[in-house]
């Protein structure tokens, strides 16, 4: 009898949800300091270097997860589904409904994200799960995406990623933890972020807007 083929990421489907980046829905806590047509510049550059990695990483499908309407922006290769309505927690679990095998779900807050973090394997575990400094998370996969293990769950506050997790140990999944990253949620945090990954073009658009020279 042949031998499962273990879940790696040439079988997982990478899901991006994300909001258009349109000035004023999107990266409100960097306003101040930065205009919202600046913060919009921010999200959208954070937004590509998350899919390019995302577009960088073997995969089955890749999926974007979409508020809003594609841009220029959109990498070739992507499908694009819209988010459907209600809290987050509800939003998440319709992503991970549409999948049909292990899936790996990120948001558009880490442009330091590489295809090396989003290489995933579930031979040995259930799920994981990226930690974020804010308390919340910035990836979770699951071999055997269940809707259920995200509904109810308090989005976005300081104990978000603990409720989060628990609920994947309380179900009895093996959680495999992924390496903690920052979110870009303030301006401190843009900064940070663009000096954990110099190269991008998150760093880029943050150093053209004079942030980086102390603003």
């Amino acid at each position: 009898m042949p031998l499962p083929v273990p879940a790696t990421t040439t079988t997982t489907t990478l899901l991006v949800i994300a909001k258009a980046p349109l000035p004023g829905r999107v990266k409100t806590r960097l306003t101040p300091p930065f205009t919202p047509h600046e913060a919009a510049r921010l999200a959208e550059a954070a937004l590509v270097d998350s899919l390019h990695a995302v577009a960088a990483t073997p995969a089955r499908r890749r999926v974007l997860v979409l508020d809003g309407a594609p841009g220029p922006w959109l990498p070739a290769d992507f499908e694009v589904v819209p988010q459907c309505t209600g809290g987050l927690d509800e939003r998440l679990a319709a992503a991970f409904a549409g999948c049909s095998g292990p899936a790996l779900l990120i948001g558009m807050d880490t442009p330091q994200v590489t295809p090396d973090l989003l290489t995933v394997d579930f031979a040995d575990c259930d799920a994981c799960f990226g930690p974020a400094d804010d308390g919340g998370f910035w990836a979770l996969g699951l071999a055997d995406p269940d809707p259920r293990l995200l509904r109810g769950v308090p989005m976005s506050t300081p104990t978000t990623g603990a409720v989060q997790r628990a609920r994947l140990v309380a179900a009895g999944l093996r959680v495999r933890d992924l390496p903690r990253l920052r979110d870009v949620d303030t301006a401190a945090d843009a900064l940070a972020v663009a000096d954990a990954a110099p190269h991008g073009r998150f760093a880029a658009e943050l150093a053209r807007l004079g942030a980086v020279a102390g603003r």
